[in-house]
């Protein structure tokens, strides 16, 4: 067992401790003010020369892509044209197949009835349902409500 002589106590050292600093200390400054400004003038400025020469850039792209689409409509239009007359020849011979064993049938009319108004060269367009009749399963769905799959 320990003996209080034998015991050490903490004290102070000798001239006791040094004094506490409770002064306000301010951090040394990064930059001076007028450095700060001209950096953010910098920075702005580059931004903005960046900013237009982007702008100039996105502005190209649209007046090229609006040229194409300018430039391909004509062609666009001539093959939905094209395909339009197609799928009529592929109504008209699914028709004729279909029909082949009717007696007295005569494609495009019903029992000798003409069911087309003759108007000359001009075409009457078929309605939907019809222009559809020998088409894949689900082609009339997907042209009638396409703006589904917008």
């Amino acid at each position: 067992m320990a003996t209080a002589e034998n015991l050490k106590q903490d004290l102070p050292p000798k001239g006791g401790y040094r004094p506490i600093s409770f002064a306000r200390v301010f951090p040394k400054p990064f930059a001076s003010n007028k450095t700060l400004v001209a950096t953010y003038l910098a920075c702005t400025g580059v931004g903005w020369y960046l900013y237009l020469l982007n702008d100039k850039q996105i502005d190209n792209y649209h007046i090229e892509s609006r040229s194409a689409l300018i430039a391909l409509t004509p062609l666009l239009d001539a093959e939905a044209d094209r395909e339009f007359l197609k799928q009529l020849r592929r109504n008209r011979e699914a028709e004729e197949r279909i029909m082949k064993d009717v007696k007295g049938w005569k494609t495009g009319t019903l029992y000798g009835e003409p069911v087309y108004k003759t108007i000359g060269d001009k075409l009457i367009p078929p309605g939907f349902n019809e222009y559809y009749m020998h088409s894949p399963d689900g082609a009339l769905l997907d042209r009638a409500y396409w703006h589904k799959y917008l």
